[in-house]
């Protein structure tokens, strides 16, 4: 009888099975002998089966079930353990539909308020399932068979399997299953390409010949990471499912969805499908992001990453356990081995690619809204917020600006005076930022719309499966809709582009609605009839179909059908924006896009969405930016203040404050809701947040060093707490809080009347940014005072923070002198770095064009040294060393050997001021 198994193998295993060891041709007849998972050790699983057989006899006894006697093998299978055999949302499903499909059924009701509980419809141990057949060396890994002898209950099953393993690098291992004997869609993605096989990986692979199954462990831990050998392996032409059992219920990412940071495993489905809704809880919303993080016991973390684009659905079950059930596609799976958190999204990046550097105006405040009606509005707007002396780097319009929302115009009544509003924004080293949407205007006379006749005359758009262009309906009225995979499009997108700047001089993009979004169900005349449109499964959508809210799934495009690459959309265009910025202004470029998909940091950030002006909102931004860092997109952030219905000037004070640390600041407000900008509220509001801009512009210098690291190694700028205290549990769930780089604690208030917040602190020394005064926590929540005017900052003990005297924009505030706060160890010693260069051209650390210094205490001594040097750092100097910590008031302090003045308070912060000295060149500093 086949069973599906559990974690530890049953003894020795024939020498092919283990796929450290040298192994050849056929599977040896003693693979795969596995214990089976349902026979654990302990009493538990004992009493279990034991009860699971009484209870069995005494239904046979006492006249058994209705209908079929239930079978015991049924029985033995924990509730936990159920992995569901009809996950079909749109049917209530009966004994007889369960057992059609050859499992078994049991009615199992879901806890009080719960959505879903316990699948009714389960496997049971024998269904059957890919046998693997032969298992053969490569030079990176391994290769082989799969052969289903049963059909599943799918249509067009895949009866030969090919099973492709690459030991890519010690930390990164390459599982890829596809059909053996015919091509199938793969994501047009550049991944890496291993020459040599690893020769120390700290993983081992195991597999199970019948069923098929792999058991992937940590060597240094024995901690198994995946075995699906729990579940049937199921490879139909739409619909492919795997499963897994999980070593811990500490799993993050899978996104995009609205929810806490940690998902909750209690019988919870995860849907990935781009889709145009204001982020709610369950809603699969903008973007596709097929990837976890799960924190192991002990600390160790790993990461899987399943490159697919299709329709897909991620089933959690308190096993704990995953399902991945996509209806397209190959099941590709790289899994990443840390072992810490920071180190598995890096291996994440390092195959998905790296974000971009954004340029330094990028990371300024941003204002914009939808229904400032004109550009002398806008304009007065931008002009208020200079007369209070509030920071600013971009000014914003969205959809308003443009002549009856048609992309490439601007409404010449209104707008009239758009060039000369930005022509005044530049001369105050300040940019423009528009909105575009990817449905253009199919409407017009011909000849008087150049973009939609001239896609139409190259043939660039989605077109039906008659070969016409799909129509739907966005904002303004019928459109088509730009065919991004199609390289001639993005020729045409650049053409327009160019066209519109030398009009409207522009310096960055906002692209919306790239779902893309569709204000009908597929098009003007529907979706035609067929397994794209109405395929045998259907995920867990919103709307309950893949046209809902967007066009067929049928539509064609140049690389493949929409069906398969819907959720790459947002990408294509991304990418297509990113490349026209390029080429139309020389400098890097900004592109803020809704919908997303991996690989998209090296050509855009995200926004959160149409998000509400509700307190839980402001919360819920949290977990999102987070779980973007972790998608290795670090430009990110939510509307500040809430996008629609009308704030209020606490929570928008609040939020302003959380805001200014989100690594994308963009304040922006709906049509028909009473202005949010900085200016409109009362002096007191107002001036506290114009006070934490000021922060978050005096921090510019580290922020923009943190997106180095970022662009260069994939490191997260903001980061979770549990990255940096990954074996402090009490971090785990923490999302309420957040970290910019290793060192800077961010402790927002997320409630109404309340003028101090709970915060946790883990164990160690930190610093209050503002006043240098320590607390010793030994892991523990704090309470802190949070009058509206405050928001609380932390510095770690050992970092050393690189800021600057702020200005009103970031060109101003970079022409400052620097000052260097320095968070002293227990021990005395600290570091920190600083990457400078002139802020946007392109490929700076590519071409040499940068400074890189690293700061460094020991022993009462500051050294900062000069790693590499360019001309823009002879033009800053630093002017500020302040230390936090220092035990004992020095007698003096000697910079380069040469006695300076200082001040030392009691709160152990010793400040040395006018140092003078240029950035170009290092520095000792010492105190006796």
């Amino acid at each position: 009888m086949k069973s599906y198994q559990k974690l530890r193998t049953a003894g020795p295993q024939p020498a092919a099975c283990r796929v450290e060891e040298e192994g050849a041709g056929p599977m040896p007849a003693g693979c795969g002998k596995l214990a089976p998972w349902w026979v654990g050790s302990g009493l538990l699983v004992a009493a279990v089966l034991l009860s699971a057989i009484t209870v069995w006899v005494l239904r046979q006894v006492s006249g058994g079930w209705p209908g079929p006697a239930l079978p015991p093998k049924c029985l033995l299978v924990p509730e936990s353990h159920r992995f569901d055999c009809y996950p079909e949302r749109q049917v209530v499903v009966t004994q007889e539909l369960c057992e059609s499909r050859g499992c078994c059924f049991i009615e199992t009701p879901p806890p009080a308020g719960a959505k879903r509980g316990v699948p009714w419809c389960f496997y049971p141990p024998d269904f059957p399932s890919y046998t693997l057949e032969s298992l053969n060396q490569t030079a990176l890994g391994m290769v082989g068979l799969l052969v289903r002898r049963e059909k599943a209950y799918y249509p067009r099953d895949i009866e030969r399997l090919r099973l492709d393993v690459e030991f890519e690098t010690d930390t990164r291992l390459h599982i890829k299953i596809t059909d053996a004997a015919n091509p199938r869609y793969e994501v047009p993605l550049e991944v890496p390409r291993a020459m040599k096989r690893a020769e120390n990986p700290i993983y081992s692979l195991d597999f199970s010949r019948d069923p098929f199954g792999l058991l992937l462990r940590r060597r240094a831990t024995g901690t198994v990471l995946l075995n699906t050998t729990v579940a049937p392996l199921i490879f139909a032409d739409q619909f492919l499912q795997i499963a897994t059992l999980l070593p811990s219920r500490f799993l993050y990412g899978l996104g995009e969805h609205r929810g806490p940071l940690l998902h909750s495993l209690d019988w919870s489905t995860l849907t990935l499908w781009a889709r145009d809704v204001s982020p709610t809880e369950s809603f699969n919303l903008y973007g596709a992001h097929p990837f976890y993080l799960l924190m192991e016991e002990g600390g160790d973390a790993h990461g899987v990453f399943l490159l697919n684009s299709n329709a897909m659905e991620v089933a959690l079950q308190p096993a704990p356990a995953l399902t991945w059930r996509t209806i397209g596609g190959v099941l590709d799976f790289y899994i990443f081995l840390g072992p810490d958190p920071n180190m598995v999204i890096q291996q994440y990046q390092q195959v998905i690619g790296f974000p971009a550097m954004p340029p330094l105006w990028a990371l300024g405040f941003h204002l914009c809204r939808w229904g400032y009606g004109s550009s002398n509005e806008t304009w007065q707007t931008a002009r208020a917020m200079r007369n209070y002396q509030i920071p600013q780097d971009a000014q914003w319009n969205d959809i308003d600006y443009m002549d009856g929302y048609r992309d490439f115009t601007v409404d010449p009544q209104k707008f009239a005076s758009l060039p000369s509003l930005v022509e005044d924004l530049h001369k105050h080293g300040q940019r423009y930022v528009m909105i575009l949407d990817p449905g253009i205007s199919s409407t017009n006379p011909h000849g008087s719309y150049w973009p939609f006749d001239e896609g139409l005359r190259r043939g660039l758009f989605l077109n039906t499966t008659q070969g016409q262009p799909l129509i739907g309906q966005v904002w303004p009225g019928f459109t088509a809709f730009a065919d991004f995979s199609n390289p001639d499009t993005q020729q045409w997108w650049l053409e327009n582009l160019q066209r519109f700047h030398a009009h409207v001089p522009f310096d960055g993009l906002w692209i919306d609605m790239n779902e893309p979004s569709n204000f009908m169900d597929g098009s003007e005349d529907g979706c035609p009839p067929g397994e794209l449109d109405s395929p045998p499964y259907t995920p867990a959508v919103l709307g309950d179909s893949l046209s809902a809210k967007t066009v067929c799934a049928s539509a064609k495009q140049k690389a493949s059908v929409h069906y398969n690459l819907h959720n790459l959309y947002g990408l294509m265009e991304a990418k297509a924006t990113a490349s026209a910025l390029i080429q139309i202004r020389g400098k890097r470029p900004l592109v803020i896009s809704r919908s997303t998909f991996p690989s998209q940091g090296q050509y855009s950030g995200h926004w959160l969405g149409d998000n509400r002006s509700q307190w839980k909102d402001m919360y819920y931004s949290i977990p999102g930016l987070l779980s973007f860092s972790l998608f290795g997109i670090p430009l990110v952030g939510a509307d500040i203040c809430g996008f629609s219905g009308s704030t209020s000037e606490e929570l928008c004070t609040r939020w302003m404050q959380l805001g200014a640390f989100y690594p994308f600041a963009r304040n922006h407000n709906t049509q028909n809701e009473k202005a949010q900008d900085p200016t409109v509220f009362s002096p007191a509001a107002r001036t506290a947040m114009k006070d934490v801009l000021l922060t978050r512009y005096s921090l510019l210098p580290f922020l923009y060093t943190l997106f180095h690291r970022a662009h260069l190694q994939g490191d997260t700028v903001a980061r979770p707490l549990f990255f940096e205290f990954p074996r402090d549990v009490a971090t785990l769930g923490l999302d309420r809080q957040f970290l910019w780089g290793r060192s800077l604690l961010v402790t927002p208030v997320l409630e109404p009347g309340v003028d101090s917040v709970m915060g946790y602190v883990p164990r160690g020394v930190w610093y209050d940014f503002y006043t240098g005064s320590s607390v010793n926590s030994s892991g523990e929540m704090l309470k802190m005072s949070a009058p509206l005017e405050h928001l609380n900052l932390h510095v770690r003990e050992g970092a050393i923070l690189p800021t600057q005297k702020p200005e009103t924009t970031s060109e101003a505030t970079r022409r400052n002198p620097l000052r260097l706060i320095v968070a002293l160890s227990q021990s005395g010693t600290a570091w920190g770095d600083l990457f400078w260069d002139d802020g946007e051209s392109l490929g700076t650390f590519e071409r040499g064009s940068y400074s890189y210094l690293v700061f460094n205490v020991t022993q009462n001594i500051f050294t900062s040294t000069v790693l590499h040097a360019s001309a823009e750092a002879t033009e800053v100097t630093i002017g500020t060393l302040s230390i936090f910590g220092v035990q004992e008031p020095p007698s003096k302090v000697l910079l380069n050997g040469q006695e300076k003045p200082f001040s030392y308070l009691g709160n152990q912060v010793l400040t040395v001021s006018d140092l003078g000295l240029s950035l170009s060149q290092g520095f000792t500093l010492r105190w006796l």
